[in-house]
């Protein structure tokens, strides 16, 4: 969670945040109509593209067919 919802959070927290936190496979959350996400999110997706992340639909991240979740609660595809 960005946190991007907290009303005394500031821009450079949420930036710092996200930027730190972001891991190959990590869903970012951030809310609509809150203070600071319109001015940082740009700013957040050009510095984790710089660093080699892309971006897809969480639609793509899910199995819908053929998977069990394992005791890390990660989905894999049944073998």
């Amino acid at each position: 969670d960005s946190l991007d919802w907290k009303p005394e959070i500031t821009p450079e927290s949420i930036i710092s945040r996200v930027i730190n936190k972001t891991k190959p496979g990590s869903i970012l959350l951030f809310h609509n109509d809150t203070k600071h996400t319109a001015e940082v999110l740009p700013v957040i997706l050009q510095q984790l593209k710089s660093k080699g992340f892309t971006f897809v639909p969480v639609s793509e991240l899910i199995y819908r067919d053929n998977f069990f979740i394992d005791h890390d609660g990660t989905q894999r595809i049944k073998k």
